[in-house]
């Protein structure tokens, strides 16, 4: 999947198959220079950081929830987004207004100019890793599909626990419990993603910005180093 402000198929190598979108606008200042190149990288930022902000028009605003995100690249023609929220939540009922769009947040971390080889001539700056994902979304009918979602997010962010919770209800607790949230699926149409990772500098400079951001207390700061070391190898 690559993400860029021309009419070009945005492709994510996935399970054997390719989540692919078309670009024709873009929702995000991106300067070619910090466009991604590479699908993959793309789809870890989702994948990695699946807790994102759900837009959709509404009347006389739009409508914002903030809830974890599954990509599902093998579904659809561009691949799907798959969510549940609150029933509760007015927002699902929106969903026919228009495209709704998901931001996700990778990491990022303030960059002082004082790493730089010339800091007399630089100013400070922030680095980061952010996708929209556009598309339009519509709720799940059938709630066997919600469930099966329900399970693999609990297995999923249960993985590695000592002893993992399950999700085992049946019956009339289950019944309740999906009666009282809604599942719901965005079919991707475009992808806009910016990867700010100190690309407008010098090799020397980026260089000297990964090391002094493997030096910061912050875990965002230490992840970022980290975006930005593979991502200057692997592209």
């Amino acid at each position: 999947m690559r993400s860029r402000g021309s009419a070009r198929a945005l492709r994510c190598a996935a399970g054997g198959r390719a989540l692919a979108s078309q670009a024709r606008t873009v929702s995000i200042y991106t300067p070619q220079t910090f466009a991604a190149r590479d699908g993959t990288v793309i789809a870890r930022l989702v994948r990695d950081h699946p807790f994102a902000t759900l837009i959709t028009p509404g009347d006389p605003e739009p409508f914002i929830s903030h809830l974890p995100l599954e990509l599902a690249a093998d579904r659809g023609p561009h691949g799907m987004l798959l969510g549940h929220m609150a029933r509760a939540n007015s927002h699902w009922r929106h969903f026919g207004n228009g495209a709704s769009v998901a931001v996700f947040h990778g990491p990022h971390a303030y960059v002082s100019p004082s790493w730089y080889v010339d800091p007399a001539t630089a100013v400070p700056t922030w680095n980061y890793a952010v996708a929209h994902v556009h598309g339009l979304a519509a709720p799940m009918r059938d709630q066997t599909e919600t469930r099966a979602l329900l399970d693999r997010l609990v297995r999923r962010y249960e993985a590695g626990r000592a002893q993992p919770w399950q999700l085992q209800l049946g019956g009339r607790p289950l019944e309740a419990l999906l009666g009282a949230i809604v599942g719901f699926r965005l079919h991707i149409e475009r992808v806009d993603t910016k990867l700010k990772f100190s690309q407008n500098r010098s090799a020397e400079d980026r260089d000297r910005v990964i090391a002094a951001l493997r030096g910061e207390s912050h875990p965002e700061a230490t992840a970022t180093a980290a975006w930005m070391e593979s991502y200057a190898r692997d592209g």
